[in-house]
């Protein structure tokens, strides 16, 4: 997968999730994956940002780092929510809550997979066999 790819599927998950979050579906607070409104709001806005720059912007090289800060910053996220589970809510810089175990995860994935996109790009694919 390369930078476009990620930002316009990436941004499409994002938004999905934070969409998803807004309607309730993930604000039980003693479930495994839950989403305040904070993060609702970063999801969606940061979904509808990516989206739009796979679109609007057309140099491939800061599409790369583009996606490189996203995966630095969903890692930092990642780090940074499993250090402060546990933690009176609000965790996250007085405006959000990173405790669910899913979210942290889930912003692990996120960065390894925009850091993956930002340096390997195409060559994530496996070859095709010989015959």
């Amino acid at each position: 997968m390369n930078p476009k790819q990620f930002l316009l599927v990436g941004g499409i998950v994002l938004l999905a999730l934070g969409l998803v979050g807004f309607l309730g579906v993930f604000n039980d607070t003693k479930s495994a994956f839950y989403l305040d409104q904070g993060e609702n709001v970063a999801h969606t806005g940061l979904g509808i940002i990516a989206i739009a720059a796979s679109f609007l912007i057309p140099d491939a090289m800061l599409q790369k780092w583009l996606v490189a800060v996203v995966g630095v910053v969903a890692l930092f996220f990642a780090v940074y929510g499993f250090l402060v589970a546990g933690s009176a809510p609000p965790n996250t810089f007085g405006i959000s809550n990173l405790e669910s175990p899913a979210d942290d995860i889930l912003h692990l994935v996120v960065g390894i997979w925009a850091l993956a996109a930002a340096f390997l790009g195409g060559r994530m694919a496996m070859p095709a066999k010989a015959m």
